[in-house]
């Protein structure tokens, strides 16, 4: 008789991304960011994080949960990118404006993106526009199918282009660090930078995967559109591109779904359908050393308190460097974000229903 596989209860517990330095954890409504100083030492800033589908039953329906969650995840993915930017800046003694230097980072990080999204959603367009023009023709579906053909490649582009610089390369090998930290954990096997370094730094539930099944889902809408549509609507281009918009969150709610089903499944069909993603993350990951996978496993050991109730938090919790080298206190004594759990911290964590992707996760 055919044994009935066991389901691995630990999967879709944790999710992450990678930062300026480190790496963010998130499990259930708590989430650690860890960043490695200066210095060498691992700093760890705690924050609770309640999702408002948790406060509203009513956006866990399917399809509308993952456009909650996307939203959720690129305000909490840009709020830790600030974060992040923040503690390099503190740990600079020299810096007159440590503040103002944070604040630099990351809207240029901000406009880079904005811009890079902007290009990817008008070249493409612009692009299939001058070929019609320019043969004086109309490639009516096959315009979709080549507008979609030439997204994917810029997004390929892009990645191999920005993975070229040795800061947003050291950000993909702390990318790499977080998948394999969560591998390692949802695998079952001890948490420690050798037994992570083992495992792969593909993961299904990866914001790159997101990012591609959008991608393809994306096509499809938008060749069913030039097929079902009236030729009046599709000429009117502000028309057309508002009902682009329109279906937009649509396809943000069908690749979650598919994403976290991916994640909780492992079987032909799912890994064929995976493969893409599978096969861009080998730009946007690369393999860390031991050092990078000490910070992703701290980042999850903190932030995953039912898994890990005797992890020493305190003794990593973040503190500000001393503002007045007069008053010692005032720097060395100061709080953490939120307390732990060997100082009498608030609310418990209920069980973990996370495992989100990070639209950013992500990458």
């Amino acid at each position: 008789m055919k044994e009935k596989k066991v389901k691995n209860c630990r999967l879709n517990q944790v999710g992450g991304e990678a930062v300026l330095e480190g790496v963010m954890m998130k499990a259930g409504e708590r989430t650690a960011t860890a960043c490695r100083l200066p210095g060498g030492e691992i700093a760890v800033v705690p924050r609770e994080f309640v999702s408002a589908r948790k406060k509203h039953k009513i956006l866990n329906i399917p399809i509308l949960r993952g456009i909650v969650n996307f939203v959720e995840m690129l305000i909490l993915s840009m709020k830790t990118l600030t974060l992040s930017a923040e503690i390099a800046a503190s740990e600079e003694d020299d810096a007159p404006s440590k503040s103002a230097f944070a604040a630099v980072s990351v809207v240029a990080t901000v406009f880079g993106v904005l811009l890079a999204v902007a290009l990817f959603l008008f070249l493409p367009k612009l692009a299939v526009g001058g070929i019609e023009r320019l043969f004086k023709v109309s490639l009516g579906v096959w315009g979709a199918v080549i507008e979609g053909a030439i997204k994917i490649l810029f997004v390929l582009l892009y990645l191999c282009l920005v993975s070229l610089m040795p800061d947003i390369r050291r950000t993909f090998e702390y990318h790499g660090a977080e998948h394999k930290s969560i591998a390692c954990y949802e695998s079952g096997d001890e948490l420690t930078p050798a037994n992570a370094k083992k495992h792969t730094r593909f993961h299904p539930r990866c914001g790159t995967s997101f990012l591609v099944v959008m991608l393809a889902l994306g096509n499809v809408i938008r060749v069913l559109l030039r097929v079902f549509l009236p030729a009046k609507v599709i000429d009117n281009h502000l028309l057309y591109t508002g009902i682009r918009l329109l279906v937009l969150p649509l396809v943000v709610g069908i690749g979650f779904e598919y994403i976290m089903f991916a994640g909780k499944h492992d079987n032909v069909l799912t890994r064929i359908l995976s493969a893409p993603g599978l096969w861009f993350q080998r730009i946007t990951t690369r393999e860390p050393d031991e050092s990078q996978l000490e910070v992703a496993i701290t980042a999850l050991m903190y932030a995953h308190v039912d898994a890990f109730p005797d992890f020493d938090r305190d003794a990593v919790t973040y503190r500000p460097k001393e503002k007045d080298e007069g008053s010692p206190e005032e720097g060395a004594d100061a709080k953490p974000a939120e307390e732990t759990p060997e100082n009498g911290s608030g609310a418990e964590n209920d069980a973990p229903d996370g495992g989100e992707t990070a639209s950013d996760d992500a990458l």
